[in-house]
């Protein structure tokens, strides 16, 4: 008689990854099997609330009942065609984008690292074909502490050595100047200047805002200038901060809109460049392409989050528990919290050094029944889900009912 397959233990699944896994990363020791809402359960049963929700990937919680019905229903009928033949589904996914996002047209890509070096392809095409910078010298102003993705193009102008170290010789063309600093940007800018590529909110250096106004001197400058405002929404866009787009929060359009990570639901990854017609009608056939860009189930998935958005109810959560969350940590501090930035669901903790390093802390808050995850230092990131409940005190490790036994406020 054969014997019964034995289940895997945590231990004995992060012991498997180890000699077969790239070490790329350094996860926290909890191995996620199930999840719903803002929970999520690992392989022995023990529940944990989900306070990174997968770097603001999972904006409506983990399989939110819509995008899975979405998804299901799309995979019955069509997966791929690849962009060698239209699909039913791609139209109404660009329709809706670009009328949530304030623009005209929609470039589908996969992944938020892909959408960021789509955005540059198309900066600088437009800089040779409408602003008349002579071939090869266009240039693009990044800021210091940015996160943009870890392709070669993208880590040559990382500031972070750790991400660039070993992976030379890098890609020319880029300019990094002092985030939140106008009149560095301004001296930085020349006739070369296709744009100005930056995040609203820097999420990767610990969920640093700019001054209010900048944003909007960010806009200004570069309309006189006569280049591009390219605003990498990938972290920062999609309901996080309490509005659709964190731009908007001082008002801003910009010409070009990075979007991933909540596009895809959790659910399939999927990415855009979203922008003016007279930026993205600079492309033409055969001058870039992706096999997966705009596929049938990432345009449903994509469709039934843009829906979601449309209605304003994850906004509105985000900003009302928003609230809620700076409130806490405003009590935190002085009491081993040190400082902290939020907007909307989305806050960089400093925690006294004294008290451990980010690590140490992520993993004493995991032993609690809390997932976080550090950034720099002694710095965490918190973005949960802007689900009904996600500050729920239910999350106290060794709880044992499953997270699919219990309300998760989803909506």
């Amino acid at each position: 008689m054969t014997a019964p397959a034995r289940t895997r233990t945590s231990d004995d699944l992060i012991r498997a990854e180890e000699p077969v896994l790239a070490h790329n990363y350094h996860p926290l020791p909890v191995v996620v099997a199930r999840a719903e809402g803002s929970w999520v359960e690992d392989v022995e049963g023990r529940r944990y609330l989900d306070m990174l929700a997968g770097y603001s990937a999972l904006n409506f919680g983990h399989r939110h009942p819509a995008l899975i019905e979405a998804a299901h229903r799309q995979l019955d009928l069509l997966t791929l065609t690849s962009r060698a033949f239209h699909n039913d589904r791609l139209a109404g996914f660009a329709e809706r984008l670009a009328a949530l996002t304030g623009l005209d047209m929609v470039l589908p890509m996969n992944t938020g690292a892909e959408a960021v070096e789509s955005g540059i392809k198309v900066a600088r095409k437009w800089a040779y074909d409408v602003k008349g910078v002579p071939a090869d010298r266009a240039t693009i102003v990044v800021a210091a502490e940015n996160f943009h993705g870890r392709t070669t193009t993208i880590v040559s102008f990382s500031t972070d050595e750790q991400a660039r170290a070993g992976f030379g010789p890098f890609t020319p063309g880029f300019r990094v100047v002092p985030y939140n600093d106008l009149a560095a940007l301004e001296a930085a800018v020349d006739e070369t200047t296709a744009a100005v590529l930056l995040e609203p909110i820097q999420g990767e250096a610990g969920v640093i805002i700019p001054d209010e106004g900048y944003l909007a001197g960010v806009r200004e400058l570069t309309r006189r200038k006569g280049c591009l405002f390219i605003a990498d929404e990938i972290q920062s866009g999609l309901g996080r901060t309490g509005r659709t787009l964190a731009v908007e929060h001082e008002d801003v359009v910009p010409d070009v809109l990075l979007l991933g990570k909540a596009l895809g639901g959790g659910i399939v990854p999927v990415s855009a460049v979203v922008a003016r017609r007279e930026v993205l009608g600079v492309l033409h056939p055969g001058e870039h392409g992706s096999t997966f860009g705009g596929n049938p189930l990432a345009a449903a998935v994509g469709t039934a989050v843009v829906e979601l958005l449309e209605t304003g109810e994850f906004q509105r959560r985000a900003a009302e528990l928003g609230l809620v969350l700076r409130g806490g940590l405003t009590e935190l501090v002085g009491k081993g919290v040190t400082g902290f930035r939020s907007r909307g669901l989305w806050a960089g903790v400093d925690v006294d050094p004294a008290l451990g390093t980010g690590r140490e802390i992520s993993e004493r808050l995991m032993r609690e029944g809390v997932l976080v995850k550090d950034t720099h230092g002694s710095t965490i990131r918190l973005a949960p889900p802007p689900t009904r409940s996600p500050l729920s005190p239910r999350s106290r490790r060794g709880a044992a009912s499953s997270p699919r036994s219990r309300r998760s406020g989803r909506s």
